[in-house]
């Protein structure tokens, strides 16, 4: 991404951002706002799974559909900042139900491939990224009504992971989180601390003012829940980038031997490869979700 492009649409227009959180998974997802018309984003939507009785519902994106009908807004997009490995998308119920083209970048064949085998899919598994509308190149710049953006692969966390910057506002997924949280994990399959590494620095060498939008937040007994902050911030004060990448790497990988698999990244990642729906129903006419034993132990 040049200088230039990164400039030119961060000191454009200001997008509205309004966001919407899932206790559940603990995410955050974003309508992003041309403030000049009706076309808006919906990013990294929420659906919410009882993994005891199997049901998926859509509180959360329901939440959703009601601002955008409420405030009478035109979803152009439905962007997918990764494959999440900790919740299932809403993004085809919020297609049906608002319209816009489901997007992730075009590395998602890559996760594809690596779990079409880790859970044994076949070949009416495609590993093409066709389930989805749009496959985002690196450095891709598209619009939102009239609100210019560009997409850049921030890979690490996952090889998919894209950063979303619209107008002056960066999307992040699971990149990095709050000062105080430090950044995403790097032990998924596909993942890379020295690569996440890089791809922060890619993120912090956007201007000092830029919003910053977060997927996650951990926070302690010591302040609220937040989503936002700035690149200035994050530079300045983030706990995890504090020394050089051998001490990044060598922290992070320390660190994420501790750390248990999310509770969700079974379901999460069957679903979330597909583009949000669902396993073909089998001749009962029933999806159902695979358990690899022993596999991420």
């Amino acid at each position: 991404m040049s200088t230039q492009s990164t400039e030119t649409l961060v000191n454009a227009v200001i997008p509205k951002v309004v966001p919407f959180f899932d206790e559940d998974s603990n995410t955050f997802s974003y309508v992003v706002k041309d403030p000049d018309s009706s076309a808006c984003a919906i990013i990294d939507s929420a659906a919410e799974i009882d993994m005891g009785s199997g049901g998926v519902t859509y509180d959360g994106a329901d939440a959703i559909i009601a601002y955008v009908k409420q405030h009478s807004l035109e979803v152009q997009w439905i962007i997918e900042t990764h494959v999440h490995a900790d919740h299932l998308s809403a993004a085809p119920y919020l297609k049906k139900a608002l319209g816009g083209s489901i997007a992730i970048g075009e590395h998602v064949t890559t996760v594809q491939q690596t779990f079409a085998e880790i859970f044994n899919s076949g070949d009416e598994f495609a590993r093409d990224g066709s389930q989805f509308d749009h496959l985002f190149k690196d450095d891709e710049q598209y619009k939102i009504g009239n609100l210019s953006a560009i997409a850049f692969h921030t890979p690490g966390h996952t090889p998919a992971c894209m950063t979303h910057l619209i107008g002056d506002a960066a999307f992040v997924g699971d990149t990095v989180f709050m000062p105080d949280s430090g950044t995403a994990r790097a032990d998924f399959p596909g993942g890379d601390a020295a690569t996440l590494y890089h791809s922060i620095e890619r993120i912090l060498g956007l201007p000092d003012d830029t919003r910053v939008f977060l997927c996650h937040d951990y926070p302690d007994d010591n302040r609220e829940l937040e989503y936002q902050t700035t690149v200035k911030i994050e530079r300045e004060s983030n706990i995890h980038l504090r020394g050089s990448e051998e001490d990044y790497v060598a922290m992070r990988e320390k660190r994420d031997s501790t750390l248990e698999m999310p509770h969700l990244i079974l379901p999460s990642l069957q679903v979330n490869m597909r583009a949000g729906d669902l396993p073909p129903a089998e001749d009962n006419g029933t999806s159902y979700l695979k358990l690899p034993i022993n596999l991420f132990k």
